[in-house]
């Protein structure tokens, strides 16, 4: 494993798993959000996202988290390894609620000085109703964008704790020749 793509659908821990397991490889770390969101919420033009994609996926050995399908072709074809966050819906929904409303009671900045806001997540764009138009979408799709890249090797969690395990038994040796745990 040394170029590493982690999906999931929002809320389910994708950066923090990425960001975890580039510190434990020692590797560079790339999120994808934050290239696509830049300041007022303005998305990223597609040509200037994928180039950021491009240039970080150029690289020997990374960690890059995000779902974006207008730059799916770059990082999921230099990437060796997937690493798919598929947990159960009710789990994400609880971890999304709790991460949404803290990051708008706390101010917290997300990217290029975005903040959430409650006026905001209350509308038919809010990343709560975000989260019911695409998690089991992405689920049932997920296998059939996966067939279209046959060398990457799969990793699939299907909890918290499944990916905590697994992010445990790596060593920064992982990157080297290490076949991954099953899916």
């Amino acid at each position: 494993m040394r170029r590493i793509v982690v999906i999931g659908t929002t809320g389910s821990g994708k950066t923090t798993l990425a960001r975890a397991l580039a510190g434990r490889l020692g590797v560079p770390h790339g999120e994808q959000d934050a290239w696509n969101h830049l300041p007022g919420w303005q998305e990223a033009p597609r040509e200037a996202f994928r180039a950021r994609v491009a240039a970080f996926t150029a690289g020997d050995a990374w960690v890059m988290d995000g779902n974006y399908s207008k730059a799916r072709d770059i990082g999921w074809a230099r990437a060796d390894t997937l690493v798919w966050l598929d947990y159960p819906g009710q789990v994400v929904f609880w971890r999304l609620l709790r991460r949404t409303l803290r990051r708008i009671l706390t101010r917290q900045e997300l990217w290029n000085g975005n903040r959430e806001r409650l006026s905001a997540q209350l509308t038919r764009d809010g990343i709560l109703a975000w989260f019911f138009r695409t998690h089991w979408k992405r689920r049932r799709e997920t296998p059939a964008l996966l067939a279209a890249y046959p060398h990457l090797r799969v990793v699939r969690l299907r909890s918290p704790g499944e990916a905590a395990r697994w992010l445990a038994s790596l060593s920064p040796e992982a990157t080297s020749s290490r076949p991954p745990r099953p899916a």
